[in-house]
């Protein structure tokens, strides 16, 4: 049976545990080896099998534990060009360390299909993915975008679980501390995704086949679990979709989510 844990999301820090069958991985590792290890622990998991990690982008909040932990376990890393770039810039990598453009190697990853697409952020090769898993179903992460281009929505569309960037409440960003150019930044087309964005796409996933929703990255200064669930619920329920029926709809915690079974 196929599994996903967005075990750690939001701007402090993001991991996602992804397995099926025999093979396991996490998407990104923006908390300390520490976290990530403790977190596959509490979960029964084994960090030894992780089989890969693939990185959507090289900011912090997505890499900043990812030099410790290929220390400790020598696991393959995979990304884009850009990103593998800023990362060996970055002197992230050892001398055991295994890199792969993810656009160049074969599509099936042990037991999980993989699809890297790109995504529109402030950040060189930034992309999501999507897992085939052995029996069929698939699951997408799809987070850190300014905004659901042609790309995206072909990637994700039809994907039973999908992990969907909710990140702000345009109303709290705008009159919360942040700095101007900050505000600016968050609200452009390479920044991310508010909760009003996220919350009208996710009519046409429902419609087309989605029906385990998690909304992600949320903003610590910018937004509630609340207010995420909320807004994406009312526009569900504006289209005709009833929750637990049509759609399972969760918000990924910034650390402890809960593993699915897909």
């Amino acid at each position: 049976m196929a599994k996903i844990s967005a075990m750690f999301s939001g701007s402090r820090g993001n991991c996602t545990f992804v397995s099926s069958g025999n093979s396991s991985l996490i998407v990104d590792a923006g908390v300390s080896a520490k976290q990530i290890i403790l977190a596959m622990q509490q979960r029964m998991l084994d960090p030894e099998e992780l089989g890969g990690i693939f990185i959507t982008h090289s900011h912090a909040d997505h890499v900043s534990g990812l030099r410790v932990l290929l220390k400790k376990i020598n696991i393959p890393v995979y990304a884009s060009k850009e990103t593998l770039g800023s990362l060996i810039l970055a002197d992230v990598f050892n001398s055991k360390s295994r890199y792969y453009d993810i656009e160049e190697v074969p599509e099936l990853f042990m037991d999980i299909g993989v699809q890297f697409f790109r995504t529109s952020h402030d950040c060189p090769g930034s992309g999501g993915y999507v897992f085939t898993f052995a029996n069929g179903e698939k699951a997408a992460v799809c987070t850190d975008l300014g905004y659901i281009s042609d790309t995206v929505r072909s990637a994700i569309t039809g994907v039973k679980t999908v992990v969907i960037e909710s990140n702000h409440d345009v109303g709290m960003l705008q009159n919360g501390i942040y700095p101007f150019a900050t505000k600016q930044r968050i609200l452009s087309d390479e920044g991310h995704l508010s909760n009003v964005a996220c919350a009208n796409e996710l009519p046409k996933l429902v419609k087309n086949g989605t029906s385990n929703i998690i909304l992600a990255h949320l903003s610590r200064d910018n937004n509630t679990p609340d207010l995420a669930n909320v807004t994406a619920r009312s526009v569900l329920v504006e289209n005709g979709f009833k929750e637990n029926k049509d759609y399972i709809l969760n918000v990924a915690p910034p650390s402890g989510g809960k593993i699915m079974y897909i």
